[in-house]
């Protein structure tokens, strides 16, 4: 969270549920299958329920997912889980609850703990933890998250730490991947590769024995924009095809002044034609104007 925090967007701006749906509906049609719903924070919607519901009803979805903080998601995973979610990423930085008070400006650490638990308990497809990895500020963890995967189903997730507005990056507290990996190797003899799905963003590893495993997002160090078929839709409904990228399209405002489904198919096409092959090196990202991560989601 940055220092002096963000700045809430008036709800006449923000998607409204209908328009979630039938955006959904139209991407699903062009061969989209899985759609996870960001943020922000999610869970500050109370129609939330209801989005997932709908979206879950569209043929050819293979599933949908869900990226938050954590802290609230207790008292709604019934719900979810009833209305078709099936895909946790969480978010959690660290298992230091002053660490996590840092960073969040906010408590609720031993809340986040508890609703990961929950998550599993209440059987998921995939319940995934996501660490921003950060120079001698948590990257003394990593064996502790990786031994979370012994005997519970967790998919732990070392992010390299990325550029954006408001996250105070500098190359001083950027961790690679290797060294991560080789860290942990120390620590653990017995990790071997796990293979990788199409398209897919981490690296998967496991500890032999382990119940879950654990991977690695190296956007920044080894990119994989040649394989990434990602795009985003913030909540203020522009469309990001690229996470690193400032350009954006207001799908939003094409809706509300009566697109009709060609048109709108017709500037999602060269939105994603004009997608770079890769994106640009860190000290160009961290010089460039973009979204806090915060306002982009996952």
């Amino acid at each position: 969270m940055p220092e002096q925090g963000v700045e809430l967007s008036p709800d006449r701006q923000i998607l409204t549920a209908d328009e979630i749906v039938y955006l959904s509906r139209l991407f699903v049609r062009q061969g989209v299958r899985k759609i996870r719903l960001t943020g922000g924070e999610p869970l500050v919607r109370k129609d939330l329920v209801n989005i997932v519901s709908e979206i879950s009803k569209l043929e050819e979805l293979e599933s949908v997912a869900m990226t938050t903080n954590g802290i609230t998601l207790g008292r709604k995973l019934p719900a979810l889980k009833e209305a078709g979610l099936k895909i946790l990423n969480i978010s959690l930085d660290t298992l230091v609850e002053a660490k996590f008070e840092f960073i969040t400006r906010r408590l609720g650490h031993k809340r986040v703990l508890e609703n990961i638990y929950k998550a599993l308990d209440m059987g998921f497809d995939v319940v995934k933890v996501n660490v921003v990895v950060m120079k001698n500020f948590n990257d003394d963890e990593l064996q502790d998250f990786v031994s979370l995967t012994k005997n519970t189903n967790l998919d732990i997730r070392f992010i390299e730490f990325m550029p954006f507005d408001g996250n105070a990056w500098s190359r001083d507290k950027f961790v690679p991947y290797t060294a991560m990996l080789e860290e942990l190797k120390q620590h653990f003899p017995s990790i071997s590769k796990e293979s990788d799905p199409d398209n897919s963003t981490s690296k998967a590893y496991r500890v032999e024995g382990y119940k879950g495993q654990f991977g690695f997002i190296s956007s920044m160090s080894e990119h994989f924009c040649h394989s990434c078929n990602r795009l985003r839709i913030t909540a203020d409904g522009n469309l990001k095809v690229c996470l690193f990228g400032a350009n954006e399209v207001s799908l939003r405002d094409l809706m509300r002044r009566g697109a009709d489904e060609r048109e709108l198919l017709d500037v999602i096409d060269m939105a994603v034609n004009r997608k770079k092959k890769k994106h640009a090196g860190m000290d160009i990202i961290a010089a460039t104007k973009n979204r806090p991560m915060i306002l982009i989601g996952g």
